[in-house]
């Protein structure tokens, strides 16, 4: 793992960092890997490569950042890339793969309420995916607004969103 990170930090190739990332996100499947990632600081090198321009770098950043955040421990470190994901949801086109990815990534960072105040300002955005969207989109998004509207301090902002 440790020498997969590195491989990420020391290549600009975007071939050999999605296939990095993948090689990442698969080992997060395994609760003792998520722990050892986290210690590593690959939480904040994965995090950075949400800032590539090449959308399947992001998108596989997304996803390896999506199975390690099944641990609260990472939740805390992820939780500093809420909004950028929010911007890449809102700005990526409408049903990509780097889309649904970053609606999978808050889906999981949602499920608790201590980082819903980090979302309010994308609800707008969620809901002009949820009509705009293809079945796949609407579905993520869902679980995102579900998970918002469970929160009683949400409910405010999800009655009062401007679609």
């Amino acid at each position: 793992l440790q020498k997969l990170l590195h491989l990420l930090q020391a290549t600009d190739d975007p071939l050999i960092q999605e296939q990095a990332l993948i090689t990442l996100g698969n080992s997060a499947a395994f609760s003792v890997n998520q722990n050892i990632i986290r210690n590593l600081n690959g939480l904040s090198v994965i995090g950075e490569m949400l800032s590539d321009c090449a959308p399947k770098v992001k998108e596989k950043a997304l996803n390896a950042l999506n199975n390690l955040s099944m641990n609260i421990k990472n939740q805390e470190v992820i939780q500093v890339y809420i909004t950028q994901v929010c911007r890449d949801v809102e700005s990526a086109p409408l049903n990509s793969d780097l889309q649904l990815a970053g609606l999978r990534l808050l889906t999981n960072m949602s499920v608790t309420s201590d980082y819903h105040h980090k979302m309010v300002d994308f609800i707008p955005c969620f809901l002009h995916l949820l009509s705009a969207g293809t079945e796949r989109t609407q579905i993520q998004v869902l679980k995102v607004l579900v998970n918002l509207s469970a929160n009683a301090a949400m409910t405010r902002h999800l009655l009062r969103a401007e679609v």
